[in-house]
């Protein structure tokens, strides 16, 4: 079977990182990690059987920063987030 090299579809170049967040819902706060950002969204690692709703508030330590996010792809434990503001913090 032939392999096709993968065409990348992002806008954005990411930023591999390794940070802590955490996810915070009406009813929830959820701990998750960030493997890779870029200005308008990031791939978050969170347990598998865990509900992610479509929209969250993300708080970032690490960047000293919150952010309202919305889910645009789920694969398992990860989630693929588009983030509509960079800060809500003013």
């Amino acid at each position: 079977m032939a392999t096709f090299p993968h065409t990348e579809r992002r806008l954005h170049s990411r930023e591999f990182v390794l940070k802590e967040a955490t996810i915070v819902t009406a009813d929830a706060r959820i701990r998750c990690s960030i493997r890779n950002q870029h200005e308008h969204g990031a791939e978050l690692r969170v347990g598998a059987q865990v509900a992610i709703p479509d929209g969250f508030t993300l708080i970032v330590p690490d960047d000293d920063a919150v952010y309202r996010a919305v889910v645009r792809w789920r694969r398992n434990e990860r989630v693929g987030v588009q983030v509509y503001s960079n800060s809500l913090k003013g």
